[in-house]
């Protein structure tokens, strides 16, 4: 729901406060979620893959280093690295500013990155993802998603909209799922979500399970 739908938040201060609240209850319930099936969510979406998208050449997908219970992704970018893809990791260029991306393979070296998140190396080459993994608190059916606060992948999503072709992808457990994100004009929707169980674009009926 966004501003100005029946039963949204009706002002951009209630909007804040209304994501302030999800965010609590998201964190807590994501929290469970990892604890509960962390390691056992990891492998299940390195088996799976993005055979889904049916991209053929592979194209540059850029993942991201989990930070506190997000879903780690790692054995993913492993599995992607090693099927042909040119794989990256985003870096905080500037507050308010669109991430940048840099080419980074699985057992490359990092550097600390802002709030202490592993990024690569500042020598790195920089590129323009077809592909973007995006991490979150939570997600709706209609492929919104909440995040920090920060707005960072919503400003980075529309920009690389602008420029080309991009496939914007939610990463999360399945148990991050809520009925509706309060959403704002400016958050970006998501071409799909994929969890541990399944797959799916956003407004479908039901999950694409893919074969595991």
């Amino acid at each position: 729901m966004s501003i100005g739908e029946p039963g949204s938040p009706a002002t951009v201060s209630d909007l804040a406060e209304a994501k302030r609240h999800a965010r609590r209850s998201a964190a807590q319930c994501r929290a469970a979620a990892h604890a509960e099936a962390g390691a056992s969510a990891a492998v299940a979406l390195a088996v799976r893959g993005l055979a889904f998208l049916d991209t053929r050449p592979f194209g540059a997908v850029s993942g991201f280093t989990s930070f506190r219970t997000e879903i780690d992704i790692m054995p993913l970018l492993a599995r992607l690295a090693g099927d042909g893809w040119a794989t990256a990791l985003p870096v905080v260029a500037a507050d308010r500013a669109p991430l940048t991306f840099r080419r980074w393979t699985p057992g490359d070296p990092t550097v600390a990155g802002r709030f202490g998140i592993p990024v690569p190396h500042p020598a790195a080459d920089e590129i323009l993802p077809d592909v973007l993994l995006v991490p979150m608190l939570a997600f709706d059916r209609a492929g919104f998603r909440l995040g920090y606060g920060g707005g960072f992948y919503d400003r980075t999503v529309a920009r690389l909209r602008q420029l080309k072709p991009v496939v914007a992808i939610g990463i999360a457990y399945a148990a991050q799922e809520v009925a509706a994100v309060p959403r704002g004009r400016y958050d970006q929707p998501l071409d799909w979500i994929m969890t541990e169980l399944g797959v799916f674009q956003p407004a479908s009926a039901d999950p694409i399970h893919q074969a595991s």
